[in-house]
């Protein structure tokens, strides 16, 4: 099966992931020590556009066509993810305010990624 995702809604999708990154990230993570490092921008930018496409190839394959169809979907993604970041807080491997942290990312920008792709699903 061949998939459609719109090339379109993919760059949307993953420049509305770099700004919103940039500016939730730089507020929460003002002055920490090590956070302004080049590779992790440029790395930033390559997982934003890694997650717009997996979150279009998602709508897509599930027909999600409409923008709260594919922010449902987003938010599902949302929710998996964040059940991820709890475990790993519980067992040490995270802070708990760097799991707050990354929780309200994910539960924000997933669905608005799911929006754009499920808007832009033909």
């Amino acid at each position: 099966m061949f998939m459609e995702v719109s090339l379109i809604a993919v760059i949307v999708g993953a420049v509305i992931y770099i700004l919103y990154g940039t500016i939730y990230y730089s507020l929460r993570l003002k002055g920490k020590e090590g956070a302004n490092h080049p590779a992790h921008y440029a790395a930033a930018v390559l997982i934003g556009f890694i997650s717009s496409f997996l979150i279009g190839a998602l709508v897509q394959a599930f027909h999600q066509q409409g923008i709260l169809p594919g922010a449902f979907l987003g938010l599902i993604v949302g929710l998996l993810i964040s059940v991820v970041y709890v475990k790993n807080s519980l067992f040490g491997l995270l802070s708990r305010r760097n799991m707050y942290i990354a929780i309200g990312d994910h539960l924000i920008i997933f669905p608005l990624i799911g929006a754009i792709h499920g808007y832009f699903l033909f």
